[in-house]
């Protein structure tokens, strides 16, 4: 992956790239965090696995994952996003990105896009409304709108095989995409905000409700898992219910069983 360094270079000195700029600063170039970012990730992928990278942004969790041997399926609505996908990962055959949301039907999809900073683009009005004046998210303008493809979990599953992970990070969205799934599969994690917390409880129950049993919490980009051991939905949703909003944002895992770590 030392190869990409370049790449992210000149991506970075691209006027085009103004607005993901502070992405690849803030995503690529740092050794430690990547290294903590396989460990942790290495729990739930092995090589030879396929993953599902839903909202794969800039790609530094796909990088994680091809790092840690797998096959990526990729997929993300923002043609910026896109254009650095295919910059880093044209010539990789073991990664397949698809410009497209990702949702609870096939079809299309208006999406919210905040220019200057791409990483909290959503296809959610909702999650836009409670944005607005919340702490924590002053200034973040969301300035455009486009109309892009929707695909399904299902669908993916279809077309490239059953992923041994599935990553999803949505802004506010998880619950449709979630929709999109209609079986139990290794595991998978969906990101969950303060400003949207009522989102997390319905994921759970659709997780649930396909046959997930156990879950864990990751909070902010940290790559550790904050709780001490693997719970009930009831017990994890009354966790987040009670994370101060300063907390913003995490991931819930989730699994048919307590992983072994690896």
């Amino acid at each position: 992956m030392g190869g990409h360094i370049g790449v992210i270079e000149a991506l970075k000195a691209d006027p085009a790239m103004s607005g993901l700029r502070r992405s690849l600063e803030a995503y690529y170039g740092d050794p430690a965090r990547e290294a903590a970012m396989d460990a942790f990730y290495a729990r739930f992928v092995r090589p030879g696995d396929l993953v599902f990278d839903v909202g794969a942004h800039v790609g530094d969790r796909l990088g994680s994952f091809r790092r840690l041997g797998a096959r990526v399926v990729a997929v993300e609505p923002q043609p910026l996003c896109v254009r650095v996908l295919r910059a880093l990962y044209s010539a990789d055959e073991r990664v397949t990105v698809i410009e497209a949301a990702c949702g609870a039907r096939p079809g299309r999809v208006r999406l919210q896009v905040n220019s200057a900073n791409p990483t909290v683009s959503t296809a959610s009005p909702h999650f836009v409304q409670a944005a607005t004046g919340a702490g924590g998210w002053e200034g973040e303008t969301w300035d455009a709108e486009i109309e892009v493809a929707t695909t399904t979990l299902d669908r993916l599953i279809a077309a490239h095989g059953v992923p041994a992970f599935v990553k999803i990070d949505v802004e506010g969205f998880e619950e449709a995409v979630l929709a999109g799934l209609s079986r139990r599969l290794p595991a998978l994690s969906f990101e969950f905000t303060t400003i949207a917390r009522e989102l997390a409880p319905r994921c759970l129950d659709r997780v649930t409700g396909l046959g997930f049993t156990r879950f864990n919490v990751a909070l902010g980009d940290e790559m550790g898992l904050a709780l001490p051991r693997w719970l009930p939905a009831t017990e994890v949703a009354a966790y987040l219910r009670a994370l101060p909003h300063e907390a913003n944002s995490g991931d819930v895992y989730c699994a048919p069983e307590e992983p072994v770590t690896a």
